[in-house]
């Protein structure tokens, strides 16, 4: 089965919410071109369809996420000229996003504090404009991009539950928020008759395990989630030493939006990692286990990764033919130092296992968490057949 039919093999994107997707997710910060000026390489329109065309891809890919933000709406705009060019919006899953200042460019708009933030007006004019851009009636998936740190549960709530209401909305979302917020949301949404989160987008990557702490376990308890998991290639620090060597040779560097482009003496440590368990598993690309390395860690997760040119995109599609063993997970664990912080250190354990205060005094049998089908299904290693 070629990597691209995998594309094709098709996973519910979360227990409270049957819809189909993809198992990887196509991220679309990067199209665009008004970013330029925070250091973000331009990606016209044309170059987006040329890339789209032969990959997004060959009918089976229906995964897509962007923001009102992104690249101050550019990004919605492409997405939505493709789509009706095509014919095939309602063959997309596309989730979008409000809460930053999606009119920050905009010279018209003198007043900029009503369209940012969590609050209903914001959500009404962002939805609204978002809705306009991206040429559709509807929107498959509608996150929260960020808790305000104002916002009550209630406002939040009620607003997203009238958009499903109206029929404008099918599931909804949260991205890069603490997990206290969204438990207390999800429970005053259950208790009122409201509607769910039922995705939550998290920064998670073999360089930042930060969401292993609180928000994963929070995934699991909560049971209705499904993670998307963004930054999976680390803004693109995920690379070989003879990848590095040639972007300096040709000045193509790459992404220092927000850090350096070139990697730190811990990344390069991580890589040369990779490389070790791609060699393992017959991979040709660090990227693609690095990829395939957090699809292993929850159930319905979903990786979001952003390509400019097609062979990025075959190499990061080929976390889908990697299949990795419960050792090789653990060796890239064990990689960099790993602080749980309190009070998981307190109790010595993990979620799904018992404190050692308790296990010391008796043997428990623990029941084994859900696990994840992984980047592969169907696939066997001929090191383990």
């Amino acid at each position: 089965m070629s990597t691209v039919s995998k594309l094709a093999r098709y996973r519910q994107l979360a227990p409270r919410a049957a819809v189909y997707v993809s198992p990887l997710a196509l991220g679309t910060i990067i199209l665009g071109s008004k970013w330029a000026a925070l250091g973000m390489t331009p990606m016209d329109k044309e170059s987006c369809f040329r890339i789209w065309t032969p990959t997004l891809m060959l009918e089976v890919w229906n995964h897509i996420d962007t923001a009102n933000a992104y690249q101050a709406g550019e990004s919605e705009e492409i997405i939505g000229e493709w789509a009706e060019a095509r014919g095939n919006r309602d063959q997309l899953v596309i989730g979008t996003k409000y809460t930053f200042p999606w009119v920050a460019a905009d010279d018209k708009v003198k007043q900029k504090e009503l369209y940012l933030g969590n609050s209903a007006k914001s959500m009404k004019l962002s939805f609204e404009a978002s809705l306009r851009k991206l040429r559709t009636s509807y929107v498959d998936i509608f996150y929260v991009h960020m808790w305000d740190l104002h916002s009550s549960v209630e406002e939040v709530m009620d607003g997203l539950h009238n958009l499903v209401l109206a029929g404008k909305v099918l599931y909804l979302g949260i991205s890069d928020s603490p997990a206290w917020w969204v438990v207390k949301a999800n429970d005053y949404a259950r208790a009122n008759g409201k509607t769910p989160f039922v995705s939550f987008q998290v920064q998670y990557s073999v360089l930042q395990r930060d969401i292993e702490r609180e928000i994963l376990p929070m995934c699991r308890h909560e049971v209705s989630f499904g993670a998307y998991l963004l930054g999976v290639l680390a803004a693109g620090h995920i690379r070989s030493d003879a990848e590095e060597e040639r972007r300096k040779s040709t000045n193509e560097n790459g992404r220092g939006t927000h850090s350096p482009w070139e990697r730190t003496e811990e990344q390069k440590k991580m890589c040369s990692a990779l490389e070790v368990v791609a060699e393992q598993v017959g991979a040709k690309h660090i990227s693609a286990v690095a990829i395939a390395y957090t699809m292993h860690k929850a159930p319905y997760s979903f990786p979001v990764f952003s390509a400019r040119k097609v062979e990025q995109l075959a190499a990061n599609m080929e976390a889908l033919d990697i299949s990795l063993t419960d050792e090789e997970v653990a060796f890239i664990d064990a990689v960099l130092s790993f602080d749980r912080g309190f009070p998981h250190t307190f109790s010595g354990g993990v979620y799904g296992e018992y404190p050692v205060v308790l296990s010391r005094q008796s043997m428990f049998d623990h029941q084994p968490l859900q696990r994840s089908i992984g980047a592969t299904a169907g696939i066997v290693r001929k090191d383990q057949s």
